[in-house]
């Protein structure tokens, strides 16, 4: 057993995007853990909203999903786990009225550390599996609008982002994502 009761909110670097610290509980049967606890997060001043749950399965290391995130008026929310593996998450803020415009953050996650992401809107968001057979799950507030999808090209050399592996596997979408600054 973890020596924690109850998660925890981190801020991680970007305004509004935080690190969720979950608990384990073991026993000889496994585990149960808790990632996200609505309750936690309102103290923290997050809102959780679910409208649709999500699961990406990955089947190699160094596959790149992302930079994407939604424009206005459907922005998205999108807090996150990682269910099985582990990956390189980065988030690019692309809020052009905040001091971290253009910055990005990225956390290793994996299904044995508890641990999860709140994302706020206007952040676009990718990973880099590091394990092969990585999943993740998504709770998202605001609902999918192929019109305001975006993708943000994930080795534009302005963001600079550093993934750790060789790219294995990205889809045609993605390889085609849009240079810095977002359109």
């Amino acid at each position: 057993m973890t020596g924690r009761s109850v998660t925890t909110v981190e801020p991680l670097g970007l305004p509004g995007v935080f690190l969720l610290h979950g608990v384990r509980h073991a026993d000889e049967r496994g585990f149960l853990r808790k990632v996200v606890v609505s309750d936690v997060l309102r103290e923290a001043g997050l809102d959780l909203v679910v409208d649709e749950v999500v699961s990406t399965a990955n089947e190699a290391a160094g596959t790149v999903r992302g930079m994407h995130y939604q424009a206005a008026p459907h922005e998205e929310t999108k807090t996150l786990w990682v269910t099985s593996g582990a990956l390189v998450d980065v988030l690019v803020d692309v809020r052009a009225d905040q001091a971290t415009y253009g910055q990005h953050v990225a956390v290793r996650l994996s299904a044995d550390d508890d641990l999860g992401l709140y994302v706020p809107p206007g952040v676009a968001h990718g990973y880099q599996t590091l394990l092969d057979d990585t999943s993740l799950t998504y709770l998202i507030r605001g609902a999918y609008s192929p019109d305001h999808a975006r993708t943000l090209a994930w080795d534009d050399p302005v963001v600079a982002v550093e993934w750790p592996l060789p790219v294995t596997r990205i889809s045609e979408k993605d390889r085609q994502g849009h240079p810095w600054p977002p359109a």
